[in-house]
This record gives structure tokens, sequence and C-alpha cells, in this order.
């Protein structure tokens, strides 16, 4: 699935969360699976062999949950929360990656690859679908809690961006001088 949308999804799960920087922890743990495709700067092969495997697993969870909770201001709410966006994006990939990307989900203690037989090509129709309605959800919640998935980059870009969605969804004007 497009990193786009794994980050999208992430930080849709962690709404709940008060604060922004817990919230973009919790975005950057939905993400961290995908720091093993840095293999990439080993090469073709060395990618094919390596991405889902180095970080697809118990390993990088582990990893990504204590960092995640070492930096946050909710410790435990965005442990959890982590552990639930890094799985989300293990899931999102094992449906969605295409046919033959597998998790070794154990590794390094077991080199079992996981596999579902349905899965669909990473440019699919469901991944599309998946990638629409997760924008089109992160781009609500400026209507709802004045914030948008921009705030991981730009807390001023992301008052831009919900100002203008609210002004033009909610017909709220200009603010008065």
């Amino acid at each position: 699935m497009n990193p786009i949308v794994h980050a999208e999804l992430s930080w849709l799960a962690a709404q709940g969360l008060r604060e922004r920087r817990d919230r973009v922890l919790v975005t950057c743990a939905g993400l961290a699976p995908d720091l093993d495709g840095l293999s990439l700067l080993g090469g073709e092969a060395f990618y094919a062999r390596y991405h889902h495997v180095l970080f697809h697993g118990y390993v990088g969870a582990l990893i990504t949950v204590a960092v995640c909770a070492a930096l946050a201001r909710q410790r435990k709410a965005v442990a959890l929360l982590s552990l639930a966006a890094f799985h989300l994006h293990l899931l999102c990939d094992l449906v969605g990656s295409g046919p033959g990307w597998g998790i070794v989900y154990f590794w390094p203690t077991l080199p079992q690859e996981f596999f579902w037989r349905g899965q669909w090509n990473l440019a699919s129709w469901q991944n599309s679908l998946i990638g629409l309605a997760a924008t089109l959800a992160c781009l609500a919640c400026a209507l709802r809690w004045r914030r948008t998935a921009v705030e991981v980059l730009s807390a001023r870009w992301d008052a831009e961006v919900t100002r203008a969605l609210r002004r033009r969804f909610l017909g709220e004007g200009p603010p008065s001088v």
C-alpha cells in the first residue's frame, strides 16, 4: 500500500489523542515498517530480499513502540496506538502490496513468510478506494477537530488547510480584525 495511505490511516487512528506530538508519533509508527525499504540503498536484489523482512515484524514493532512511548506525553495511549498503527500497516501490506509480497513477522527468530491468497496489486482499485476514503476522512477532521493530517508536516500549514476547508464547507468567514 502507498506510504501516504499508511500515514493517513495511522493519523486517523490517533485522533483520540490530545497532543499533536502524540498524533505525529502514532503516524510515524504506522510508517515505521517501511524503514526496511531503505534496503533499496543496497541494490535491487538486497531490497527484494529484505523489504517486508527487516522491520515488518515483531522486532520492528517492539522498537517502534518503545521509541514512540519514550517520546510521548500520553505514554500508555501512544504505546497502544503505535502498536495498532504498526500492525495496521502490516495488515494493509499483507492484503494490498501485490501477490507474492509476504510478511516475515517472526524474523530473525523464525524465517517463515506469511501470505494471503487474496492479495491485490499495489495499483488496484481496492487500494485506490481505501486511499480516497482515508484522504477524505483526514480532510473531514478539519470540520470536527480543526486539524488535518497536514499537521504531521507543519502546524502552520495545517491551520491554513483547516481554515480553507472550514470556510468552504461550514461557511466560516475570514477572521475578524
